[in-house]
């Protein structure tokens, strides 16, 4: 028998659920719970799982509406995830602290690029983006390849090398990506980056900026510059056989001569001989160090050599230095993707 229910308690008890507030999480926990990584854009498709990259943790959480935090700088070498933490926070913000957010790239088209490839296959296989966010196939749905609207807030994505896109609005979060590939000058208006900040200057209490780049050339290097002025936090793991915490450093990787699919790890402490696969459980035990605390700035350094087993091996670091050892070019190459750090020319 079919029990029929009084309407009027239904929309009461629907009315209460959407008066009930959501749980207050933070970046990283949102991600756990609502991300879901697309096949279209990732090579580990499914649920995503902080415990992967437990480094982000901290750096995501920096981003929550609850912490105090106000700027984020993040320098790193190539493959450690810094792309879809920053997607993370981008999801946060439309379903847990809508408001103004501008996303910068170092171009318009590597913006509409990371729209198509990044953000739109994320709000797709995301349940909670999807309600948020129109079809943009709907006519009328605010749902552009430069713009999504959301209830409460509006993503706007850019180039550093479009003034007008950015000063085009006001935003309370700002991602500025691989800044350091962004022009010098744009439009004869000056510098994007300063440009760019200058549309949260209103949201004094409130407001969120994140940089995020590789290093280029010591002395030009917007992330590296930035990135001193920080507290300078780097992430140290414990020896899996002493247990001393170390850095992960490029002069402790060691491999035979000429077989660098020998390549380990030497403990800096007490030459304890760590191999590869010792690496996710000092990822998981792993805590970030200040070194100027006196900062109000949190500013993060991860070389590649920290990327999970899978990712980026230590063989293949080996590897790539072997092979541009000898020429500038690679070489300047190899320290800005591989150790996260800048190169000084000769």
């Amino acid at each position: 028998m079919i029990q029929v229910r009084d309407g009027a308690v239904v929309y009461r008890e629907a009315f209460l659920a959407g008066l009930r507030p959501e749980p207050r999480l933070t970046v990283s926990e949102w991600a756990d719970e609502h991300r879901m990584l697309s096949s279209k854009a990732s090579a580990e498709p499914g649920p995503y799982r902080t415990s992967r990259t437990p480094y982000l943790k901290e750096i995501m959480d920096a981003l929550s509406a609850s912490s105090p935090v106000r700027e984020v700088v993040f320098m790193k070498g190539a493959q450690v995830g810094a792309t879809e933490a920053g997607n993370n926070w981008i999801g946060y913000a439309i379903h847990h602290a809508p408001a103004g957010f501008l996303a910068v790239q170092p171009t318009v088209e590597m913006a509409k690029r990371m729209s198509k490839q990044r953000l739109d296959p994320m709000i797709a296989e995301s349940p909670e983006l999807l309600k948020r966010v129109a079809d943009k196939r709907a006519r009328d749905s605010g749902n552009t390849v430069l713009g999504k609207d959301f209830p409460g807030g509006t993503l706007c994505l850019t180039g550093a090398n479009s003034a007008v896109g950015l000063r085009s609005m006001s935003a309370k979060d700002i991602f500025l990506d691989e800044l350091d590939a962004y022009p010098g000058d744009v439009d004869g208006e000056g510098d994007p980056e300063k440009i760019a900040e200058r549309a949260n200057r209103t949201y004094q209490s409130s407001k969120k900026t994140f940089k995020v780049s590789t290093p280029t050339i010591e002395g030009r290097s917007r992330i590296e510059s930035n990135f001193q002025r920080s507290d300078r936090r780097f992430y140290h793991v414990p020896c899996p056989h002493c247990g001393e915490l170390q850095r992960i450093l490029w002069k402790n990787i060691k491999w035979e001569k000429g077989q660098p699919e020998t390549a380990y790890l030497a403990c800096e402490v007490n030459g304890c001989v760590i191999e590869e696969h010792h690496k996710t459980q000092m990822l998981a035990e792993g805590e970030w160090i200040p070194e100027n605390p006196e900062s109000d700035v949190r500013g993060y350094h991860l070389s590649a050599l920290y990327s999970p087993v899978g990712w980026f091996s230590w063989k293949e670091a080996a590897s790539d230095f072997m092979e541009a050892k000898d020429d500038p070019e690679k070489m300047r190459v190899f320290v800005n993707t591989v150790l996260g750090e800048t190169y000084k020319e000769r």
